[in-house]
């Protein structure tokens, strides 16, 4: 098994952070994992791309070849669309619906979000209702990885462990709220 995925987003939306629960939830599953980040011009506003490359075996290399994709996940939608040529056919796209507008012009979102919904398969994903739903407006990239997650192939209890595990270091609360971002993504998802 070998399954490709492309993150991407702007700054400060947790895009590594989504990488990193997804990552370690397959390696708790014996997966072999490999990634490579490429940030932004600045810390918060730059374009944030993430390659992951999950594996039953051998990882040749960190990087998703162009067309290659089986899932892209995005924070953004304009991002989104940046890295379509990276979806493989058959691939599917999730993202946030809500644009992070970090520059004048920025493009109509509906247009942006009828772009998208002219490829065979993809998910917009309301994150700041559900994140908010859930308790905890920050928690949308936990949305997203509820959202991706029927479609990586990864137990739905690993990831929730990571979950739980990296939020509750913090405080047990935001686990919970996380935990609860994480089932609203999943189960109110779709088109």
């Amino acid at each position: 098994m070998k399954y490709d995925v492309i993150l991407s987003g702007v700054g400060g939306q947790g895009v590594l952070s989504v990488a990193s629960i997804i990552a370690q939830a397959a390696m708790s599953e014996g997966l072999e994992v490999r990634q490579s980040e490429v940030h932004g011009m600045a810390q918060r506003g730059g374009a944030v791309l993430a390659h992951m490359r999950i594996a039953s075996g051998k990882i040749a290399g960190d990087l998703v070849p162009k067309g290659g994709a089986d899932l892209i996940i995005s924070m953004e939608p304009l991002e989104s669309l940046r890295y379509v040529s990276y979806l493989k056919p058959g691939g599917i796209l999730v993202t946030a619906a809500e644009a992070y507008s970090n520059m004048p012009n920025y493009p109509d979102i509906g247009g942006i979000h009828t772009s998208i919904k002219k490829l065979p398969k993809w998910r917009i994903v309301q994150t700041a209702a559900l994140a908010k739903e859930a308790g905890l407006a920050k928690a949308v990239n936990t949305v997203m990885v509820g959202a991706a997650s029927c479609f990586l192939p990864i137990k739905s209890a690993s990831l929730e462990k990571t979950i739980t595990d990296v939020f509750s270091k913090k405080d047990a609360s935001l686990a919970a709220a996380n935990i609860k971002a994480f089932k609203l993504g999943q189960t109110r998802t779709g088109k």
